[in-house]
């Protein structure tokens, strides 16, 4: 790792060119993207099988050591049922046959097979989220092992999870390969009705991402312009009068046969609707349309666009007396509103501009550039409960806040793939250039005093608007430019795939104030990171690897002293084994891992919350063991077991050392089946479900306050006769009312109760 740290360091000339080069992607004029503005909420298609890879125009001369060849065989292993996969061929970017995923790019970004790549990778596709019709980003998530899907509960704002026991929804969200990074209330959102598919790379990636989770990633893959035409429309309604109406329509277009060939794709969605808490409405409004030209058969370009708009109300934050367990006066109703709906709002407007472009420059060299531009800005106003002022009548204490947060951010990740033999040797090498660049104005107010308490069981709204006086606690305009340049190797001798990888980051992070410009704080960084990882694929479909990976993250904000934080960094052992039985459609993983994350911000004791040192470290080990199987063509198939210790293992308070964060359980067992009858009288006719069991985990940091486990159930019956498809989803079934977390003794947060969805569409 010396040795490629050094080569890569050798690079460091190209450091002010390329921050110049990120520095004018984030300033790119927004005023063309910040106009436009639609959203959606929830569904998505049958998986859409596409054509085989057309004809090179070049001679095959070098046919035996090409990337198509060696790709396909490695398909052929890790799919040992070719006759229930006739004439379907995928793609990283493509669709899933069923359930199981084959082949991901996210651990390597090139085409590998899952069961070559010495890592933890998990695959959502199309089917699956169509099944299970989640209503946003984290319930896809829900049956992922090492996941905590839902962190939060039923907050309709922003997507929440824990990867390994680690907060990553901020750092550890991408986009076709792209970081979608976000800050104070700056988030993204995005919608699974676009979702191809959902990869999660577990375990440090910023050899290849650069910044970003020390856990692992959550790599979305937006649906692309298909080769066969789709023409789709669904719509459904839910229980609590949330209903939506969706569209997806795409295909090829006529052209010359000179011009090439050109494929587009619209999706949209149109959601509205109230949820289960009162005045919180979940509206979402979305489209993205796309189109693919390929000029030649060994050149493809991609343009990705979408726009969108959510409008809803701020998230309860309610006393753990009174939802995990009884106030003198009983419990909360999970339909209580802490706010004013005269006053409170949440609302994001979003858009997104890119492309991939992907060119063949022989047979055994590929260039890539993907690049994006996506801009958001969220308004946050309301009455936050904070605690009570009478727990014995149930009144709540309130403050006054407001956040406006408008944020840019650009990313161009250059990509050149070549594959040859050394000897017996067969090499995959990848060498990336990738830029970043964010930019966030960020302005946060509030008064502790000034409105009035509420009563939890007879709330009185129409206080009207109070104005927030003073001045605002932040008010700050944040730049943050990232450069970074990658090699990786991918070495395959007999059985063994030996994988290499190695970056390189510079980064530069400025703090200004929005008002004067003047500068608070400013740092330049410029960090390693590798990892190495050794599988070896069995012919009997066994493979066992190891892992070894090292991560940074160069996180924004001020310590007690205002001076800008260090990044956190991040170093993880894994060691594990994927199965993959011949003539079986599935595979299962297990895994056990050691993973630290470094220079954590941490409080003093006795000091305020926001002046924090990076003093901290923490640790989470465990065991992750997953199944996913298509058993049958009527039975698909998916488990997942994790368990592990989380706990501080370094902090400026002694205190807390060995104590497990909070909002953490540290055990998730889930399984889901979906059967559906092929052939008889039932023809057409599914049934499935699913449990999922959420471990106990704390409300305080000294661990004395315990959220209890829960037992939650799904179901789903759906039936599909020529071009219609009818279904009703059950989340909840049982309709158990529970706490989902709790973030301290102030802040506790209920789960989500009985959603029934009923939906049909019609496709032709």
């Amino acid at each position: 790792m010396q040795l490629w740290g050094g080569a890569l360091n050798s690079l460091g000339m190209l450091r002010s060119a390329v921050l110049a080069t990120a520095s004018a992607w984030v300033l790119v004029p927004q005023a063309s993207l910040a106009q436009s503005s639609t959203q959606s909420g929830a569904q998505n298609l049958p998986s859409v099988t596409v054509t085989a890879p057309e004809a090179r125009r070049r001679a095959p001369a070098s046919a035996a050591r090409s990337a198509p060849r060696r790709s396909v065989q490695a398909a052929n292993r890790s799919k040992p049922q070719p006759q229930r996969n006739a004439g379907f061929v995928e793609t990283p970017r493509g669709p899933v046959r069923g359930y199981v995923a084959g082949r991901s790019s996210s651990g390597t970004k090139t085409d590998t097979p899952i069961m070559e790549t010495p890592q933890s990778v998990s695959v959502i596709g199309a089917e699956q989220i169509r099944d299970q019709k989640p209503n946003k980003l984290d319930e896809v998530l829900r049956y992922t092992a090492g996941v905590r899907a839902g962190t939060f509960g039923a907050d309709t704002r922003n997507d929440w999870w824990l990867i390994r026991g680690f907060k990553s929804d901020d750092i550890g969200l991408f986009l076709d390969g792209m970081q979608l990074f976000y800050t104070s209330y700056a988030s993204w959102k995005l919608q699974p009705f676009n979702m191809e598919r959902v990869e999660v790379l577990r375990g440090p990636s910023a050899v290849l991402y650069g910044g970003s989770s020390p856990s692992g990633i959550v790599n979305v893959i937006s649906k692309m312009p298909p080769a066969e035409p789709i023409r789709y429309v669904e719509t459904g309604v839910n229980n609590f009068g949330n209903a939506y109406v969706g569209f997806d329509f795409g295909g090829p277009v006529a052209t010359q046969p000179q011009d090439g060939k050109l494929f587009y794709r619209v999706v949209g969605q149109v959601q509205n609707g109230p949820t289960q808490v009162n005045f919180t409405p979940d509206n979402n409004y979305f489209i993205a349309p796309s189109f693919t030209w390929k000029p030649d058969a060994d050149t493809t370009f991609t343009v990705l666009a979408s726009a969108s708009k959510q409008d809803t109300r701020g998230i309860n934050f309610l006393p753990y007396q009174g939802t995990v367990t009884s106030a003198p006066f009983g419990k909360i109703s999970t339909s209580f509103f802490a706010g004013d709906p005269s006053v409170d709002k949440f609302t994001r407007e979003q858009e997104m501009l890119g492309y991939q472009f992907e060119r063949n420059l022989t047979d055994d060299l590929t260039f890539r550039q993907n690049a994006r531009f996506a801009h958001v800005d969220v308004t946050y106003r309301g009455y936050v409960a904070s605690g009570y002022t009478s727990a014995a009548t149930g009144d709540l204490f309130r403050y006054n806040w407001y956040a406006k947060d408008t944020a840019n951010q650009a990313n161009l990740d250059n990509q050149l793939e070549y594959r040859f033999n050394t000897g017996p040797v067969r090499h995959t090498m990848l060498f990336g250039v990738d830029l970043k660049g964010y930019q966030i104005d960020d302005y946060q107010a509030f008064n502790f005093f000034g409105v009035p308490s509420i009563n939890v069981l007879n709330p009185a709204y129409g206080v009207g608007d109070i104005p927030i006086t003073g001045a605002p606690f932040r008010n700050f305009q944040i730049t943050q430019k990232q450069a970074g340049t990658y090699l990786q190797d991918q070495m395959k001798l007999g059985n063994f795939t030996l994988v290499l990888s190695g970056r390189n980051d510079w980064v530069e992070t400025t703090q200004a104030a929005r008002d004067t410009g003047a500068v608070v704080g400013q740092r330049d960084d410029s960090k390693f990171s590798g990892r190495a990882g050794l599988i070896y694929n069995c012919d009997n479909g066994i493979a066992p690897y190891v892992s070894y990976a090292t991560s940074y993250n160069p996180i924004i904000g001020l310590n007690a002293t205002n001076q800008l934080f260090l990044p956190e960094t991040g170093q993880q052992a894994e060691i594990g084994v994927k199965v993959a039985p011949k003539g079986f459609d599935g595979y299962f993983t297990a895994s056990v891992f050691d993973l630290k994350r470094q220079n954590v911000a941490s409080t003093a004791p006795g000091a305020i919350v926001t002046l924090q040192n990076q003093t901290a470290e923490v640790t989470s080990r465990g065991i992750e063991l997953e199944a996913v199987a298509n058993a049958t063509k009527e039975l698909k198939l998916i488990g997942a077991f994790t368990a592990y210790h989380l706990f501080n293992s370094k902090d400026i308070d002694p205190s807390v050392i060995g104590k497990t964060p909070t909002n953490t359980p540290e055990m998730l067992v889930s399984g889901w089946a979906d059967y559906t009858f092929k052939d008889g009288p039932l023809e057409g006719f599914g049934f499935g479900g699913g449990v999922r069991y959420i471990g106990s985990s704390w409300a305080d940091i000294a661990n004395t306050l315990e959220v209890p486990a829960v037992v939650l159930g799904d179901l789903t019956v759906h039936y599909e006769w020529q071009n219609w498809r009818t279904a009703l989803n059950v989340i909840n079934v049982t309709d158990k009312i529970y706490v989902a977390s709790c973030a301290s003794d102030g802040a506790c947060f209920y789960g989500d109760r009985r959603r029934v969805t009923a939906s049909v569409s019609y496709k032709w």
